[in-house]
C-alpha cells in the first residue's frame, strides 16, 4: 500500500517542502530510502524501527520503499523522522483514520523510545510552509514556544510518536498552541551597561550616538584602558527597540544556528563579540555539510564588535567588505548555497600603534613610524572606507573618574535616537531602506542636497585628505544623520565639518 506525508527541510533560511512516499509490498524484507538523503536521514531507519516498537507499533517485515521528493534536492538533518514514521504506519495500515494526511506537515526527530526531540530552524520552516499554503503542523513539544509567535496557522506540539498517532486517529486530541503576541523587552533588565557609567569621552559618546542614529559603522582608536570596550557595549542600550518583523528576522537566524533562548523569540538586539582568532568560516558562515550562519549573520539587526581589530586575520577582515556594502552574505558550496541577512552596525576598536601610546597626552610612544604604518595597514583601505566614523579616544584623567558629575543615561540618549529613526522612517517610507547608512547614490541625490558652501567644504576635504568616492558618500550620509539630530531639513556646512572630523585615520600623517 502507498501512503504520502509532507515535511520540510532547511536550505539557509528557506524551508523546502519534502513529499514523502512510503510503499510497502510483499517480497524479501528490505528498507530502501531514495531521494538524495544524507547520512543523518539514512540513519532514520534505525531510529524509526525502535521508536515504532517502543510506541506499541510494529516495523513491517516487508519490502519497504521510502521516496523523498524532489529527488534532486539534498535532504539533511533529522527533520523527516516523524513524517517517514507516519507514512510507514499509514502504508502498513497501523493507522486507520479519515484524516487527510496531506493537510499536515510533520516535523520532528525521533528518539529510540518514541519521544520527539526538538529541532533547530522550526521558525523559518513554519514561515516558509505558511507562505506555501500549509496551515496544520505537528512539531516537538519543546519547539512550541518558538512556533507560538506565528499567527494564522494551527500548531500541535506533541511529546511522542504515540501521542501523534492518537491525535491523527482522534483517540486523544492534542491542544492547539495558542498564539503568543510579541511584546518588547524592558532593556533596563537586560543590560549591565549604561552610558551614564562612562566617564568623560564626550566626542566618542557623540560619535556613538550618531552611529546608532543613522546605522553607521564606527571605529574607536585609543590607548588601552580608555573605555573603548565599555563604550561599545553601551551601543545596544541606545538602539531602538526591535519591531516584530525585525525580531522575527533575528529569531529565524538564531533558530537555525541553535542559539535561540528559552523565550522562543529574540526581543533585544544581538551584540556579537567574536574572538580575534575566529576563522573566516566562523565569521561568515558555512560548513562542510550544513551551511550555518556565521557571526555577521548572528549580529543581524544588532552590533558586531571587533575588539583589537588589527589582531584579526586579514582574510577574516576582508570578508566583511561585501556584507557591509550589501547587508547580506551569499555562501556558496559545491552542493548548495545559501543567502543570510547581515545588516548590522560594525563597531571596532584598535590601539593607535603596537605599544598603544601613540598620540597619548601622558604616555610616551616608543614605536617607529614604519611599525605604526605596518600596524595600521592590517586594516585595508577598502575596508576602512566602509567605516563611517573613525574616532580617537584619549586617556581619562583621575579627577574625571572620581567626579560626581552625572552623565546622560542610555534612556535619555535613546530618546533622541528614536526621534531620529522616526524621521528616517518617514523620509524613506516609499523606499526599501530604513536608515541613512542604507542610502544608495539615488537616495543621496534625492535627500542629501548640499548648499554651495557645504559642497565647497566637502570638496576641500576630498582633495586635502585624498578621499575616495565611497568615503565622500559616507561623509554625506553621516552629515545627513547629524542634520537629523539637529532637526534640520538641510545639510549645513557645520554638519559636513563634523562628519569630516570623524575620519581620524584619513587625517593621520603617519
Amino acid at each position: 500500500m502507498l501512503a504520502k506525508t509532507y515535511s520540510f527541510t532547511l536550505l539557509g533560511l528557506e524551508g523546502k517542502i519534502i513529499e514523502i512516499e512510503a510503499d510497502i509490498n510483499s517480497g524479501i524484507p528490505s528498507y530502501e530510502l531514495v531521494g538524495l538523503a544524507d547520512t543523518s536521514v539514512r540513519e532514520s531507519r534505525e531510529r524509526i524501527r525502535s521508536a515504532l516498537k517502543n510506541s506499541g507499533k510494529t516495523f513491517p517485515i516487508k519490502k519497504i520503499t521510502v521516496n523523498l521528493a524532489p529527488a534532486d534536492l539534498k535532504k539533511e538533518g533529522a527533520y523527516l523522522d516523524l513524517a517517514i514514521a507516519i507514512a510507514i504506519l499509514k502504508a502498513s495500515q497501523q493507522i486507520l483514520s479519515n484524516e487527510n494526511f496531506l493537510d499536515y506537515v510533520f516535523l520532528g526527530e525521533l528518539a529510540l523510545d518514541g519521544t520527539l526531540r526538538p529541532l533547530n530552524g522550526i521558525l523559518p520552516i513554519l514561515i516558509s510552509a505558511k507562505s506555501q499554503g500549509f496551515k496544520n503542523f505537528i512539531i516537538p513539544k519543546q519547539n512550541e514556544r518558538e512556533a507560538s509567535f506565528i499567527e494564522g496557522i494551527d500548531v500541535y506540539s506533541a511529546e511522542s510518536l504515540k501521542q501523534v498517532c492518537n491525535h491523527i486517529q482522534k483517540i486523544e486530541l492534542i491542544n492547539k498552541t495558542l498564539f503568543n503576541k510579541y511584546e518588547k523587552s524592558n532593556k533596563e533588565q537586560k543590560y549591565n551597561f549604561d552610558m551614564r557609567f562612562v566617564k568623560g569621552q564626550p566626542v566618542a559618546k557623540r560619535a556613538i550616538e550618531i552611529a546608532v542614529s543613522g546605522g553607521h559603522n564606527i571605529l574607536l582608536i585609543g590607548p588601552p584602558g580608555t573605555g573603548k570596550t565599555m563604550l561599545a557595549r553601551c551601543i545596544p542600550t541606545i538602539m531602538p527597540d526591535m519591531s516584530f518583523d525585525e525580531a522575527l528576522e533575528v529569531t529565524k537566524i538564531h533558530s537555525v544556528a541553535g542559539t535561540l533562548n528559552e523565550d522562543g523569540i529574540m526581543r533585544i538586539r544581538p551584540f556579537r563579540t567574536p574572538h580575534h582568532t575566529s576563522t573566516t568560516v566562523s565569521m561568515c558562515g558555512g560548513g562542510n555539510k550544513h551551511i550555518r550562519p556565521g557571526e555577521i549573520s548572528l549580529a543581524h539587526n544588532g552590533v558586531l564588535f571587533l575588539d583589537e581589530m588589527p589582531e584579526y586575520s586579514r582574510s577574516t577582515l576582508e570578508a566583511l567588505r561585501q556584507p557591509l556594502e550589501d547587508g547580506v552574505i551569499s555562501i556558496s558550496r559545491a552542493n548548495s548555497n545559501a543567502v543570510y541577512p547581515a545588516n548590522f552596525i560594525l563597531c571596532a576598536s584598535m590601539n593607535p600603534c603596537p605599544c598603544g601610546n601613540f598620540g597619548s597626552s601622558d604616555k610616551e610612544c616608543n614605536c617607529k613610524a614604519s611599525e605604526i604604518r605596518r600596524y595600521r595597514a592590517k586594516i585595508s583601505g577598502p575596508l576602512l572606507d566602509r567605516i563611517d566614523l573613525q574616532v580617537e579616544v584619549d586617556s581619562i584623567k583621575y579627577d574625571d573618574l572620581i567626579s560626581d558629575e552625572s552623565s546622560e543615561s542610555s534612556i535619555d540618549v535613546k530618546k533622541r535616537v528614536d526621534n531620529v529613526r522616526k524621521i528616517q522612517r518617514e523620509r524613506f517610507i516609499n523606499n526599501k531602506i530604513n536608515t541613512n547608512s542604507d542610502m544608495s547614490e539615488r537616495e543621496i541625490k534625492e535627500f542629501c542636497k548640499l548648499s554651495k558652501e557645504s559642497e565647497k567644504t566637502l570638496k576641500n576635504a576630498f582633495e586635502c585628505l585624498k578621499l575616495s568616492a565611497r568615503a565622500r558618500s559616507r561623509i554625506i550620509k553621516v552629515a545627513r544623520t547629524i542634520a537629523d539630530l539637529d532637526f534640520s531639513d538641510n545639510i549645513n556646512e557645520r554638519h559636513i565639518l563634523e562628519a569630516v572630523s570623524y575620519r581620524s585615520l584619513d587625517n593621520s600623517s603617519i
